[in-house]
């Protein structure tokens, strides 16, 4: 019978995502700008990858202390002693108010429009809605200002990471990596191989589309956290 190996801890670096598909392109490496070009093109793709909205894996559990009288919490209160993450923050989902009797409370999403109408933002109580304001230093806001202290939990949705160094291992899930792969491709070609451009558009479409729909079968368990409370200490 044949043995299997015990691990299973494949990975790819930058280097070997671009060597592969500059490989389905037909082309080989040459200069450090084709290097240059590729990862420019890499970091382009995860950002279309956001604005498809294919964030699930990048969703990360926060729980901070929510003082009396708080109306919003930005920086280090929202973020913790890590803020200067807080622009990598694409939006919060799922805030959640737990006071000091460990119950959970949900609270609903509201527009700017909505929150700047409430004349008296101050009014206290047990916060029900909340408005994220995404800019360079993103901002949550609440309404109810909060009565007591709670504990605030929210998970946030992270922006995926740079393509980074030429030998960094890229941050994205196994299933995903396919597509990476095709998608690289497909972008390269657009510049370097046209011919073979549309053949390329079809496999990284084909390839999306069975990643996306893979990862999205898993979205009710990362998302609706008021109906189902992970346990191990979150994402």
């Amino acid at each position: 019978m044949p043995t299997y190996g015990s691990t299973a801890n494949f990975d790819l670096s930058i280097d070997d995502i671009i060597s592969e598909a500059f490989e389905r392109c037909g082309l080989q490496i040459r200069t450090g700008y084709d290097i240059t070009t590729a990862r420019r093109s890499l970091n382009l793709m995860l950002a279309e990858w956001a604005n498809r909205g294919v964030n699930l894996w990048t969703v990360k559990k926060q729980e901070k202390t929510l003082p009396a009288n708080t109306t919003n919490l930005t920086g280090a209160s929202l973020f913790g002693s890590n803020a200067g993450d807080s622009a990598q923050i694409i939006d919060i989902t799922d805030v959640i108010i737990r006071d000091s009797s460990n119950n959970d409370y949900s609270t609903n999403t509201i527009s700017r429009a909505q929150y700047w109408n409430y004349t008296v933002k101050t009014t206290s109580g047990r916060p029900t809605q909340y408005y994220f304001e995404r800019t360079i230093n993103p901002t949550l806001y609440l309404y109810p200002a909060a009565d007591q202290a709670y504990t605030l939990i929210y998970y946030a949705l992270v922006r995926m990471s740079d393509a980074g160094d030429y030998t960094n291992n890229a941050e994205i899930p196994f299933r995903f990596l396919p597509c990476l792969n095709a998608g690289l491709a497909y972008y390269i070609s657009m510049k370097k191989a046209p011919e073979r451009m549309q053949a390329l558009k079809l496999l990284y479409e084909d390839e999306f589309k069975r990643a996306a729909d893979e990862d999205g079968q898993r979205t009710s368990v990362y998302l609706t956290p008021q109906s189902y409370y992970p346990t191990g200490g979150g994402y």
